[in-house]
């Protein structure tokens, strides 16, 4: 599988986002359209993106018992993205009704990967405020387990987790893996944080960038930096 940076293009209108992406003249970067933006402009930034030549992971996390997220995906079965997502938190049944209902009539869907953890939490929090008792890398690695055994293809991991969820999981079971921010960058409001370089070197399948690319002076530039750093 091969390696790639996926924008978080976390905007509030649809023109935002054009005005960002025609940034780009050279590249056409893998795209992540988050809620802000879906719910902000709806279905038809999904096309129109899709139009220009982007790739796109389409990140709603959906999170509801299994019979209303079967019916959801199969909504969202008819949107031409590339990768969907859910909480895995929501238990193997309805990860299974996911992946049905992400199954065209001709066998064709999007890749369907689960969020185990979100990279805005830690142990303290998963303890204190979950009642989560056991380490948040354990937990990570079984609700991987559970996606794997609901015939998922992947997850969203912090990328310090991707390498052991491959052990656990298989060289093909691939991670994707926010949480990343240059060296010299604020990590803002997320604490399971790396570079791009140490993201790669764990054994990440795909970094997710959202403001050290978005907020940068020259995103294009921070792009090429991105790229440079974890896939070439």
């Amino acid at each position: 599988m091969g390696k790639d940076v996926i924008i978080a293009c976390d905007f509030a209108s649809a023109q935002a986002t054009y005005d960002f992406l025609d940034k780009f003249t050279e590249e056409k970067p893998f795209v992540k359209i988050g809620m802000e933006l879906f719910y902000a402009a709806g279905p038809e930034i999904v096309k129109e993106i899709k139009k220009r030549g982007h790739k796109i992971f389409l990140d709603l996390k959906l999170h509801d018992i299994p019979n209303t997220v079967k019916k959801s995906m199969a909504v969202l079965s008819s949107l031409d993205v590339d990768i969907c997502n859910l909480h895995a938190g929501g238990g193997i049944d309805m990860m299974k009704g996911a992946l049905e209902g992400l199954t065209r009539p001709d066998g064709t869907r999007p890749l369907l990967i689960a969020v185990t953890m979100l990279t805005s939490l830690d142990q303290d929090r998963i303890t204190n405020q979950l009642l989560i008792k056991e380490p948040i890398t354990d937990v990570v690695m079984k609700y991987a387990s559970n996606a794997k055994q609901a015939g998922l293809d992947g997850v969203v991991c912090s990328p310090l987790e991707a390498g052991k969820v491959h052990d656990i999981c298989g060289r093909d079971f691939f991670t994707v893996t926010p949480g990343i921010r240059f060296a010299d960058g604020d990590v803002g409001d997320q604490q399971r944080v790396t570079t791009p370089a140490k993201a790669k070197e764990i054994g990440s399948d795909y970094i997710v960038v959202g403001r050290p690319i978005t907020a940068a002076e020259d995103p294009v530039a921070a792009y090429r930096r991105c790229v440079s750093e974890f896939v070439d």
